[in-house]
Order: C-alpha cells, then sequence, then structure tokens
C-alpha cells in the first residue's frame, strides 16, 4: 500500500509524526490554497475550485432532482432583523463581523456579514407566501458565509467559507419533519457515494443543536486520525423563526397558520474531510468520482519520434469515452510528473513510451495501492472505467475499515479515559439524557457529544456519569 512505501514528496510532513501538519503541508503542496491578507481568510485556487465546483454540480443536481430552487440572498443582514429570533442571535453573536460605515458616513443601523441566512428567507417568506397554494416554498442558495473564528485551519474553519444553504417552508409540521430526514439522506448518499467516506447519522442533543432549531440532525463521518468532523446538518425550525417573523398563510379552510421550517448546508469542510479521510503521505487520494481529473497522460522519453502523438492520441479516446483526463508535455522529467499526480491525488496514471508503442499497450497505475496493470490501447475505454470503479469501492472500504477499528464501547468514564489514553476514535456509551451529564463526560475526556445514532445499541442500563437509567446510546468523540 502507499503507506509504505518511500516517501516521494518529502516536502510532506509525515502524518504519524504530526497530523495537522501534515494537512497543512498538503493544502499548500498540492496548490490547493493560498492565504490572504486577511487573517482566517483563504484563496482557493483552481484544483481545489475544481473539485468544489464538482461537490457543487453534483449535490446541486440532487438537489433539484427533489423539487429544490436555487436563489441568491443578500450578503447583509440589518442588526434588527438577525435580533428577532433571540435564540438565533445568541448562538451566533460572537462569530458575527459587522459592517457600520458605508463609505465615510455612519450607518444608523449596523450590517452584519451574513454568517447564516435564515433571517433573510423568513423576512422574504414572510411576504411572499399568503396562501397554502404558494407552499412549499424549496430554496437554496450557493454562497459565502463570515463567521469570525478565532483558531482557523484552511477549509476546516476559516472566516470566510463556502457552502450551500437550503432553507424550506411547509404547511405542517409532518412535511417539514419529512423535509429534514430527506435532506440528511441527502448529504448522506452523497458523502459515502461520491466521497467515498461513510457517515453515521443521528440527532444532536440538545447543547449541541443550532440555534433555534427544535432538532438538529447530522452526519459525522471519522478521519484518518480518528478525530470526528460533522460534515453536514439538516435542521428541524418548528414554527419558532415563523412565529419571530410573522410567517403566516392562509389554510384551505381559510385560517391563518404559521410555517413551518427547515434549513440544511455542508460547505467547503468537506474538502477538508476528503484530505483527511484518504490522504496519505505522498499527499491528496481523490475519489474518481468527485475528483477534478480521473486521469493523468505521462509520455515517456517524449523527445523520441511518435510519443508525444501517440499519448495525445490516446488522451483523446479517453476523453471521448468520458473520462475527466489531461496530458503532462511539460519538460519536467517522467519521475517528477509521478511524483507530482500522486502528490495531486489523480486517481489514476497512463505511461506510454516508445517501447509500449512498439507493443501496443500502455501502463495504468492506480494512486491507491500503485499497482501496475498493462493495458492494450484498444481495451483502455473498457478498462479503465472499472479500474476507476474499483479505486472508488476500495477508498470508501478502507475509510470504513478505519471507523470500525476505532469505535469503542464504554459503560463509566474511567473505561473512557482508558480507552482514549491509548486511541483516538469514537465512543459509545448510553446516556441518561441529562445535560449535566453530557457536560461532564466533555469536562473529563475532551470528547462532546457528536450524536445519538438512529441506529441504536443497548450497551449498558444506566448513564456512565449519574448511574441513573439510560436509554440512549450516545458517540462521542474529539473533533475536529
Amino acid at each position: 500500500m502507499a503507506d509504505n512505501k518511500k516517501k516521494l514528496v518529502s516536502e510532506i510532513t509525515s502524518m504519524d509524526v504530526d497530523f495537522a501538519q501534515w494537512y497543512t503541508d498538503i493544502v499548500k503542496k498540492a496548490e490547493m490554497i493560498d492565504y490572504s491578507s486577511v487573517k482566517g481568510c483563504i484563496i482557493l485556487r483552481p484544483y481545489a475550485q475544481a473539485l468544489w465546483e464538482n461537490i457543487q454540480k453534483t449535490l446541486d443536481g440532487m438537489f433539484k432532482e427533489t423539487g429544490h430552487e436555487n436563489v441568491a440572498m443578500p450578503i447583509f443582514i440589518p442588526e434588527s432583523l438577525l435580533l428577532k429570533e433571540a435564540d438565533h442571535v445568541e448562538g451566533f453573536a460572537p462569530e458575527c463581523a459587522w459592517v457600520t460605515h458605508g463609505g465615510s458616513e455612519k450607518l444608523e443601523e449596523r450590517l452584519c456579514v451574513r454568517p447564516t441566512s435564515e433571517t433573510l428567507f423568513c423576512e422574504h417568506y414572510a411576504k411572499t407566501v399568503r396562501s397554502w397554494r404558494d407552499l412549499p416554498k424549496l430554496y437554496n442558495q450557493w454562497c459565502s458565509v463570515v463567521r469570525w473564528e478565532k483558531t482557523t485551519r484552511p477549509f476546516l474553519r476559516s472566516r470566510e467559507f463556502w457552502w450551500q444553504e437550503g432553507h424550506t417552508v411547509h404547511a405542517t409540521e409532518e412535511e417539514a419533519r419529512e423535509e429534514t430526514m430527506r435532506m440528511l439522506n441527502v448529504y448522506a448518499t452523497f458523502c459515502e457515494d461520491y466521497l467515498a467516506i461513510p457517515v453515521l447519522k443521528g440527532q444532536k442533543t440538545d447543547k449541541e443543536r443550532f440555534a433555534g432549531a427544535v432538532e438538529t440532525y447530522t452526519i459525522e463521518a471519522m478521519m484518518h486520525d480518528g478525530k470526528a468532523l460533522q460534515s453536514g446538518t439538516s435542521h428541524y425550525f418548528g414554527d419558532g423563526f415563523a412565529r419571530a417573523f410573522d410567517m403566516q398563510y392562509t389554510d384551505k379552510n381559510n385560517t391563518l397558520q404559521y410555517m413551518h421550517q427547515t434549513s440544511w448546508g455542508v460547505s467547503t469542510r468537506l474538502i477538508g474531510a476528503i484530505i483527511m479521510t484518504h490522504g496519505d503521505n505522498e499527499g491528496l487520494v481523490l475519489p474518481p468520482r468527485i475528483a477534478p481529473f480521473q486521469l493523468v497522460v505521462i509520455p515517456v522519453a517524449s523527445h523520441k519520434p511518435g510519443v508525444t502523438e501517440k499519448a495525445q492520441e490516446l488522451l483523446e479516446t479517453i476523453k471521448q469515452a468520458g473520462i475527466r483526463a489531461k496530458i503532462d508535455l511539460s519538460d519536467n522529467s517522467p519521475g517528477w510528473k509521478f511524483a507530482e499526480y500522486e502528490m495531486k491525488g489523480f486517481p489514476l496514471r497512463l505511461e506510454v513510451g516508445p517501447r509500449d508503442i512498439e507493443n501496443g499497450q500502455c501502463v495504468l497505475v492506480r494512486r491507491d495501492t500503485r499497482e501496475k496493470t498493462i493495458v492494450k490501447f484498444e481495451d483502455l475505454t473498457t478498462v479503465i472505467p472499472q479500474l476507476l470503479e474499483d479505486i472508488q469501492n476500495a477508498l470508501f472500504q478502507k475509510a470504513l475499515k478505519n471507523r470500525e477499528e476505532h469505535t469503542y464501547s464504554a459503560t463509566s468514564v474511567d473505561e473512557m479515559k482508558q480507552i482514549l489514553s491509548k486511541n483516538v476514535g469514537f465512543i459509545k456509551s448510553m446516556w441518561c439524557g441529562d445535560r449535566a451529564c453530557e457536560e461532564k463526560i466533555k469536562e473529563e475526556t475532551g470528547m462532546p457529544s457528536r450524536c445519538m445514532p438512529f441506529e441504536q445499541e443497548h450497551l449498558s442500563d444506566v448513564c456512565p456519569v449519574c448511574g441513573k437509567p439510560a436509554h440512549k446510546m450516545v458517540v462521542w468523540g474529539i473533533a475536529y
């Protein structure tokens, strides 16, 4: 496997030495980001932007298949609008960035640079929805938001980041709850089928739920180092925002009713998840279904007659078969190119030289295992799609194996501490539902609750903190 090979990219710190530095080295060496002059804000370079665009394109198609439409809301929120929902503003107040001047004049009212857009959508729905005939409204927007984080890391936590935020309103609680779960399942399917990242679905505790939500649901992924990454959330708001913003409609009986609301979102944090789930000591390892390029063609001894021409011919054949591919005709050495595209995570590499041309064949090299396959030219359009599918499945199974091997069960706080002294991962335990016990576990172990999984197990009869009867299993984990 790749991790057992000699390191080819010395500029990347080994993950076993310093996982955080390994991560930073990859995002810089793979030319994914650059740092801007504003602390905590990053520039997405073309390679990362291409990856984000593939994520956008795929998810946007899934949203549209479920009846959603895209809209665009303003970037500014008047302070008075933000203050209408008390829990919501309290939750975001520490992270808000404010505009106080327009040109040289002080504004009469401060404007918040949107940390999220619930209040904007609420104001819009209150104006535009009048009757049950106007419902549901299934809206989504792709945008950036600003949250003034104190500690930042590219993709995982930055002061400005890119995401999508879905906001829907419905006539009934039942419809809104169905929407909440539908979109959580869309996220889970996307992460597992396209990003090859297995996720744990569940409900957040009241302590961890979104500010202003009645219930928050989450998909949690485990990174290579055993830490958890919240990879998407879906919120059921009930009619709390509707009452605060006077969002009413006339039902079929000509009676005024409050709308029921949801919101849901994923962000460029998914790029961080891809890096930390699949990457190795040589750099990125990208799942084929989401990779900007699935294959790179590298001519060997390109100075010899016919090599470049044959390489370009093969590239066109491969592209016509629907494979995202490129060719490197630079004057860098083949060895340099091999290391470069391994570091950038291209799923497949095609090597072709004079001897290959004589034999009517070329070499395909997998990024995940570095296994080589000799393929006849005429078989490329059959073999490449199968290899890409094999890589996609292998990455998912490897990530699933990592999660299973680093998921533990505990019946006491001491047992949790013993596990953490040797391993980092998910720890399952029962819980009585008391917030004080949840906070005690976090205080004693450093692990916040990740979720109450939909797939419940009965591990014991009592809470590991207070010893009272416990009926809910919770997954805990150190989080990014």
